[in-house]
């Protein structure tokens, strides 16, 4: 009777360290784009006209193991990714990677090393395509802020509870000038056309005592060639004078399966200041295959909350992008 025990244990024992994959196999996708844009105001011209580009590699692998879960990796390498270190690995040359584990019955599990979001800052892109974020990097570099994410973040979506819901939650561990934070999010899409999502999230800056609390809302429809969008970021801090909204609404017309042309605005406030950021883009894109040509008009007003002609943008692009 011992001897079977051993025996069976032995098999158990083979069985688990030799766990292999079914199938497995790795994919690449690329995008590339070209762009000449233009910035400039009427108190100076902060940017001018210039040419920018941007290439991106994505690779994807994995396959099925014989215990029935799937093991899927991915990493990005981007040209304009840089060479610094982010939480506990180096960041260079990835621009982002990530492993994971599913199974229908579990839901998955994904381990994001650089470039993942919490719950609430995977959904937290303002209606409008976060116009803000273009004029990032000139003096009207007004930033959305959102839950803790970037490195180190470990994410789980559950499996289908119903048909066109989505939940997903997930934890960023402690580190440097940081406290652990969690968050949650949830779509759901079982209505033709309607999307509307909901999340929050939190984070804590351990070194100046300061938590936050970041809530996003949105919704889209679309109806016949046209869709309408809005959005609602809140953020909440213990700082002073620091809490921020971010309103965004989009208007998108389909004029063919080529063609479509989009209007947005965002509004940022800050509890501070009664002069709000705002921003407006239009924009006409034509898609041919893996090519779209895009002409971009945007501008921003007011944007570090102030009245002088420096904070006014204005900006305008032509871009050129390949997916392959």
């Amino acid at each position: 009777m011992n001897n079977f025990k051993k025996i069976g244990m032995t098999a158990l024992a083979a069985s688990l360290v030799s766990t292999s994959v079914f199938a497995g196999e790795v994919t690449v996708a690329g995008k590339a784009k070209m762009t000449v844009e233009n910035y400039s105001s009427a108190g100076s011209i902060q940017k001018g006209k210039g040419f920018s580009m941007g290439n991106q590699l994505t690779f994807t692998g994995g396959g099925e193991l014989d215990n029935g879960l799937t093991v899927g990796i991915s990493f990005v390498l981007d040209q304009g990714d840089e060479s610094a270190t982010t939480g506990s690995v180096a960041t260079s040359p990835f621009d982002s990677h990530s492993v994971s584990i599913s199974s229908d019955a579990l839901g998955k599990l994904t381990m994001h090393g650089e470039g993942g979001s919490s719950a609430q800052g995977a959904i937290d892109t303002t209606a409008a395509g976060d116009i803000w974020d273009t004029f990032d990097g000139t003096t009207t570099g007004v930033k959305v802020k959102s839950s803790s994410g970037g490195a180190d973040v470990l994410v789980y979506a559950l499996p289908t509870i119903m048909d066109d819901l989505a939940i997903s939650a997930s934890y960023s561990p402690q580190q440097a000038n940081a406290s652990s934070a969690t968050a949650y999010a949830a779509t759901y899409s079982g209505v033709e056309g309607l999307s509307v999502s909901y999340g929050v999230g939190d984070k804590f800056d351990s070194a100046a005592g300061v938590s936050a609390d970041s809530t996003t809302m949105k919704a889209s429809y679309a109806i016949g060639s046209f869709t309408l969008a809005y959005s609602n970021n809140d953020f909440d801090t213990s700082a002073a004078d620091l809490d921020q909204e971010t309103e965004s609404y989009k208007v998108s017309y389909t004029v063919s399966d080529e063609i479509s042309v989009t209007y947005g605005t965002e509004e940022i406030k800050l509890e501070s200041d009664s002069d709000e950021a705002e921003y407006e883009q239009f924009t006409v894109a034509y898609t041919s295959g893996g090519m779209t040509v895009t002409a971009t008009q945007a501008s921003s007003t007011d944007g570090l909350h102030g009245t002088t002609d420096l904070e006014d943008r204005d900006y305008w692009s032509l871009g050129l992008a390949f997916a392959f």
